[in-house]
């Protein structure tokens, strides 16, 4: 394969690659990614001793050893576009030579665990619990850019949600890992999460904008393909999914459910509830 050029994959002129500020021996193959910047430190508060302290924007980066485990944790801010940017450079930065710009012959396989926050779809997903994305459904249009493979099973899924949305584009339908749904997920509410372009009308909410599809929420909450339903939204699960199966990648991605949007409800305790999950995969991961 011929030379990346410099155009297409940016490294700083302190080696690290453009946005996340990182080179290859920062970040540990198993990784533990959030949202918000602040939560960074709400994991690495847990670890024994620590490496790596780099901030970027809005990926700030944190690796160090726990219980005896090294261990990466950066944050992405919201959104699938943002996570284009974590993956594709994450990837670069464990099987791209930045010397000679090529493809290494042997590649990398990361394990990339996401901690975040979701609203319920269903009355039976209660406040508070701690929900394991099986699958994701994206509502972006990132994979409209990309060759994403998907089984017949998939596409049936997002055909049928198009149809019922009114969509001009077909969503995307990607599973997690297995192995980290095993080894982390095992005891977790299984789900199957629909991912967002917006916190606001994407997912029904009204202020002063307004909503084109005022049974939104309903056709969500609603929606069935055999015995496969939606449990919770977020903004981020689709799009992680997809570019794990794209560059060859180990994800999973972990939610823990502080609204209900069918109950109208808010978790009073929301930060216990995340508290509590970053620990959890902590121990497991």
């Amino acid at each position: 394969m011929a030379a990346i050029p410099e155009s297409e994959l940016i490294i700083n002129p302190n080696g690290t690659v453009y946005h996340l500020n990182l080179l290859p021996e920062h970040i540990s193959d198993t990784i533990i990614t959030v949202g918000d910047p602040e939560r960074v430190a709400k994991v690495s508060q847990h670890f024994d001793t620590m490496e790596v302290q780099i901030a970027k924007r809005e990926f700030v980066t944190h690796t160090g050893y726990y219980k005896g485990k090294r261990l990466t944790v950066i944050s992405t801010g919201m959104g699938t576009d943002n996570i284009d940017i974590l993956m594709n450079e994450l990837d670069a930065l464990v099987n791209i030579d930045f010397q000679s710009r090529e493809v290494n012959e042997e590649k990398i396989k990361l394990s990339i665990v996401r901690i975040g926050t979701s609203g319920s779809l269903q009355e039976t997903v209660p406040l508070g619990s701690h929900l394991a994305s099986h699958t994701s459904v994206g509502l972006d249009t990132l994979m409209e850019f990309y060759p994403l493979e998907q089984t017949e099973e998939e596409q049936s899924i997002t055909a049928k949600l198009q149809h019922e949305l009114g969509l001009g584009f077909r969503p995307y339908c990607v599973t997690a890992s297995e192995s980290l749904l095993q080894k982390i997920a095992f005891d977790m509410v299984p789900g199957n999460t629909l991912t967002c372009p917006g916190f606001y009308a994407p997912q029904g909410r009204v202020l002063r904008g307004g909503l084109r599809n005022q049974s939104l929420l309903h056709t969500y909450q609603n929606f069935r393909h055999n015995d496969f339903k939606l449990t919770n939204f977020e903004m981020e699960t689709a799009g992680y999914y997809s570019m794990g199966r794209i560059l060859g990648h180990e994800m999973l991605s972990l939610n823990a459910i502080v609204a209900n949007r069918i109950t109208q409800k808010f978790a009073e305790n929301a930060e216990q509830v995340i508290d509590d999950l970053i620990v959890k995969v902590l121990e497991r991961i």
